[in-house]
């Protein structure tokens, strides 16, 4: 599924380069949970960004779905990138249309009938516990509804890759707990789930692989 090889990524901030990540290397296999964890400034959000083909590496390997990122023509990445649901910290819902227009806005875009699109789109909330919520606009919802919403809009699709980058990192515990039990069922639906955090009592609560960053560095990899 994932495929990562002596990564490294280096930002140049005017004279000064900075590196943020240091020889990466892991691999992770169909329907894994993986926690990525780390502190702030370890390379989680770089690494992640780098897996969704956003940005590119300065030296190794990357191959995501069975597509090498590297050398991918722009032209291959709308297509990569339908393959792959991401979520944000910040929910990122569009204020004036509900969360059922949220939702289907990318498939809409993409031409899918109207009957798929409404039962994809029901589908996908029923799986994140928002059914009832469906005609609500963004500024109704709690901050973990909203980030339920956001995950509603990432798998709607049905992607076989989910990215999620600090989903937790502005709620508090009970709704924190809401959405790793969330990010839980749609992994037992057979998604592959690579979730970063760096909240590291939550990372240790999951009780999943995790690959451990600091410094740009994979520091730990186990579970």
């Amino acid at each position: 599924m994932i495929e990562v090889h002596r990564v490294s990524k280096v930002f140049s901030v005017g004279p000064v380069k900075v590196p943020a990540l240091r020889e990466v290397s892991f691999r992770v296999s169909k329907g894994e949970f993986v926690v990525l964890s780390g502190a702030s400034g370890a390379g989680k959000t770089t690494l992640l960004r780098l897996l969704y083909r956003d940005d590119l590496p300065s030296e190794g390997d990357i191959e995501v779905l069975g597509h090498d990122l590297v050398p991918m023509r722009r032209s291959q990445v709308a297509p990569l990138r339908r393959s792959i649901g991401v979520v944000f910290q910040d929910a990122k819902l569009l204020p004036i249309r509900t969360v059922y227009e949220n939702v289907a806005f990318v498939l809409r875009v993409l031409g899918a009938p109207r009957r798929e699109i409404t039962a994809r789109v029901f589908d996908a909330l029923r799986v994140v516990g928002l059914s009832s919520r469906a005609q609500a606009y963004p500024a109704q919802l709690s901050q973990g509804e909203a980030q339920r919403a956001a995950l509603a809009r990432a798998i709607v699709r049905r992607p076989p890759l989910l990215l999620a980058d600090e989903p937790t990192g502005n709620l508090d515990d009970a709704m924190a707990a809401e959405i790793i039990d969330v990010l839980k069922d749609i992994g037992a639906g057979g998604t592959t789930i690579v979730l970063a955090t760096h909240q590291a009592r939550l990372a240790r609560a999951l009780h999943r692989r995790m690959i451990t960053l600091d410094g740009g560095r994979v520091v730990k990899d186990e579970g």
